[in-house]
């Protein structure tokens, strides 16, 4: 698997295994079991998932060295202080069944509850303090956010001693955030995104049709290389086994 490099040196799979949606158990389970025995080494969960615990038993299962395999999960939108933050971490490493993370992100940067008199800003100082914290112990590899604009990003800065190393938001064709994408690159921040199949929109554009024809490849496959092209970490997600083998097939081509 070809890599990014983070900021701070750390090496990053170019493509995750997304698991929104899997839901906890057989589903989760299998699924990721199948992505590891296809050859991914990057898996993406979150608290909000609810799937941490199929995630992890499937990483042991496995029989993949855990060093092998490059693990995120996110903080969800209820942590609103360091205490519930660091607790928080601490719960979903153990039921993930580690004793480090590769990456930790912030999943969302405006809560509801945290949106009345601007709210979120404290909220995020102190989930972000906790997950510093992590990282200086070397307890988490890189940290992160998700679904941060400009401002929240700024605001943040105002006070982290971390700059993120990761901002995942929804990009596929027709959804580039030109503007969000640009700030993030020159501040060094590696793009995730998640929703590169545009939600499933992809599969009945005329264009991505036509292309996916013209190269002899899945529509999928355009809209992950099309990724790779702009700098960019995809996550696709499937349950569906024949699709998770297929999603990693991206390496070995281009797009003019």
């Amino acid at each position: 698997m070809e890599t990014y490099k983070l900021s701070n040196g750390v090496e990053i799979p170019k493509l995750g295994f997304g698991t929104w949606q899997l839901e906890e158990g057989e589903m989760a389970y299998n699924s990721v079991s199948k992505a590891l025995e296809y050859g991914y080494n990057h898996i993406d969960t979150a608290q909000a998932y609810g799937n941490e615990k199929s995630v992890g038993q499937a990483i042991i299962d496995s029989g993949v060295n855990r060093e092998d395999i490059f693990l995120t999960t996110k903080v969800w939108n209820t942590r609103g202080t360091y205490e519930e933050a660091y607790s928080s971490i601490q719960r979903s490493m153990a039921k993930l069944q580690v004793d480090y993370l590769d990456l930790l992100l912030i999943h969302w940067p405006n809560p509801k509850a945290f949106r009345e008199d601007d709210a979120w800003k404290e909220r995020n100082k102190e989930v972000w303090r906790a997950m510093e914290d992590f990282y200086k112990e070397g307890k988490i590899k890189a940290i992160g956010i998700s679904n941060f604009q400009i401002h929240h990003i700024e605001e943040l800065l105002k006070t982290a001693e971390v700059v993120p190393h990761v901002n995942q938001i929804s990009l596929s064709p027709g959804l580039t955030q030109d503007e969000l994408v640009k700030y993030c690159q020159d501040k060094e921040i590696q793009i995730e995104a998640y929703s590169p199949l545009g939600k499933g929109g992809a599969f009945s554009n005329e264009t991505l049709k036509e292309m996916a024809a013209k190269y002899d490849r899945t529509v999928a496959q355009i809209c992950l290389r099309w990724s790779l092209h702009h700098g960019f970490l995809p996550l696709p997600r499937s349950k569906t086994p024949a699709n998770i083998k297929s999603n990693l097939n991206i390496f070995d081509f281009d797009l003019s």
